[in-house]
């Protein structure tokens, strides 16, 4: 492999090495075991929604409802727990099965309405936040048990309980699209939807299984945010779509499907979580940290159409 071949394979891996040099010699304090490790700890359950997402976005798809998902599911976990008294198992297994009860909606929306999922979701989403307020009444749930609250808060062996989470995740994600047959099919169906029918591929059916894989992933890191918290509301997870997006489409996912890979996401996300630890460390305040995501999404975005664009020619 070419040197320039390598640095275009491998080069959001160089921005966030960059990144982390930039930022240590601005301040020492920066690189640190235990800043590095509060980085992963912070971000665990963002790459565990925006690996959900990219399910959905390499087969052609989007999903703006990511965030008020997260805002049922944690709601309806600790209710679960605090209003029914059921055991945090229970609790967990309700909340797993009603992200994934999303994710059925958005899939069997967008394939019935035949409609751009981004449209569907985008009304969903205002569905998914008007059940959340009015289930909890635009009312904090606190007083979660400790044995919740340790998947957020835990370690064993010294590892966060959610890293371990993140990485058991990881794991099965890049398993199901490198070894599968089905991720190969969610790279065709991203690819040509058409090529892919027409090859015996079950087009429906899979739109509504990455919706549900999504869905799944995002119950999950919702769980996760709301362990960490000790408690839920309504605004939980809220935003995180745009996170997971920017992410996605920085670490190599395109907008136009059929590309994009698991290590790609996490360091999409980890960049975005050096830059924000970073802008903090130096004193930079939360609303220049929106700017600077604004900026990255912007330059992702001109970067992939670029590369699409570049792809074409060079076939031509």
């Amino acid at each position: 492999m070419k040197a320039i071949d390598i640095l275009k394979k491998f080069t959001i891996i160089f921005v966030l090495i960059g990144l982390v040099i930039i930022f240590s010699v601005i301040n020492p304090v920066f690189f640190s075991v235990q800043n590095f490790t509060n980085i992963f700890v912070q971000q665990s359950y963002v790459i565990i929604a925006a690996i959900g997402l990219a399910f959905v976005m390499i087969s052609g798809g989007m999903d703006l409802s990511v965030g008020y998902q997260m805002s049922l599911v944690g709601i309806m976990t600790a209710l679960a727990m605090m209003w029914w008294n059921l055991p945090m198992p229970a609790a967990v297994l309700i909340g797993l099965a009603t992200g994934m009860f999303l994710g059925i909606i958005n899939g069997v929306a967008a394939v019935s309405l035949k409609v751009h999922p981004l449209i569907v979701t985008l009304g969903t989403m205002t569905i998914f936040q008007g059940v959340s307020y009015i289930i909890s009444n635009s009312n904090p749930i606190f007083g979660l048990p400790d044995s919740f609250k340790y998947l957020g808060q835990g370690y064993v062996m010294g590892i966060p309980v959610c890293v371990l989470i993140m990485a058991v995740i990881v794991a099965f994600a890049s398993l199901i699209l490198n070894k599968t047959y089905f991720g190969r099919y969610v790279y065709a169906l991203g690819s040509n939807d058409e090529a892919a029918h027409l090859a015996g591929v079950n087009v429906k059916w899979m739109k509504i299984c990455v919706f549900i894989i999504s869905g799944f992933c995002v119950a999950v890191s919702s769980i996760i945010l709301v362990a960490r918290a000790g408690s839920a509301t309504s605004a939980t997870g809220v935003g995180t779509e745009f996170t997971c997006m920017t992410a996605a489409v920085l670490g190599g996912v395109s907008f136009k499907g059929g590309a994009g890979k698991v290590w790609g996401v996490i360091t999409g996300v980890l960049i975005l979580g050096v830059l924000s630890s970073g802008m903090q460390i130096i004193g930079l305040g939360t609303y220049p940290q929106y700017v600077a995501k604004g900026l990255v999404l912007l330059a992702a975005v001109g970067f992939d159409n670029y590369q699409k664009t570049a792809k074409v020619k060079k076939v031509l």
